[in-house]
């Protein structure tokens, strides 16, 4: 049976929210575990995005396409794998999904729901980081064969945490959803709008790209792929 719009949406809203649980639940048990060393905390963090974000796309590719990331659902809407009027509605779902999830973390680690997050993260270096880990992110999901867009966009994703100073958000509705919580893993509202510029620039660029090489085919069985994001 054809999945309904309905069913894509709540996809993306269940996935965008488990996402934002798994990353910012990971952060405040790694903050709590770690004795004050940002490095394993950070480590650990890394550990749980992965796997969890694996997860997410293998179970919510097939229905929604396991976006879970605005900048991905509008690349998605201009290559024409998603149709224009559920880009609206997509980035609502992921938006508050992102938010649901943020709550979720909270209640699971008995701290207030409702908070903002004080961590500030702006400057120049930040914004680079945020476009390099879009660019990469969108490239991935343009260039992978399909049966490996899961692995490969969470390793990915695992890896940016590490070499861009954003520890890569790469993601408007994560950088939404984290301006929520007032943890490891948060961002204060006021570098949220930065950063949302920083990913669709990265994303952008990364389109083009991609087009530069349409002369080089991703694989030679590969037609279509699902798309995916943290």
């Amino acid at each position: 049976m054809p999945v309904t719009a309905a069913e894509k949406l709540f996809a993306e809203a269940l996935g965008t929210a488990l996402l934002l649980a798994v990353v910012i639940g990971s952060g405040i048990m790694a903050e709590r575990l770690s004795g004050g060393n940002v490095a394993i905390a950070l480590l650990a963090n890394t550990l749980a995005t992965v796997g969890g974000l694996y997860i997410l796309i293998e179970v919510f590719g097939p229905i929604s396409g396991a976006h879970f990331n605005p900048a991905v659902s509008l690349v998605m809407t201009a290559r024409g794998a998603l149709a224009p009027p559920l880009l609206a509605p997509y980035i609502v779902a992921q938006l508050v999904g992102a938010m649901l999830g943020a709550w979720l973390a909270h209640a699971m680690f008995d701290m207030s729901i409702i908070q903002f997050s004080t961590k500030v993260r702006s400057g120049p270096g930040q914004w680079i980081g945020e476009a390099v880990a879009t660019f990469g992110l969108v490239l991935v999901i343009l260039r992978a064969p399909a049966a490996r867009v899961a692995a490969m966009v969470a390793t990915y994703i695992g890896a940016a945490y590490w070499f861009t100073s954003s520890t890569s958000f790469a993601n408007p509705a994560a950088a939404f959803g984290r301006m929520f919580s007032e943890s490891f893993a948060g961002i204060a509202p006021s570098s949220v709008p930065g950063f949302v510029v920083a990913e669709l620039v990265g994303a952008g660029i990364a389109v083009l790209v991609h087009r530069a090489f349409r002369g080089a085919p991703v694989a030679p069985e590969v037609t279509s792929k699902p798309a995916s994001a943290e």
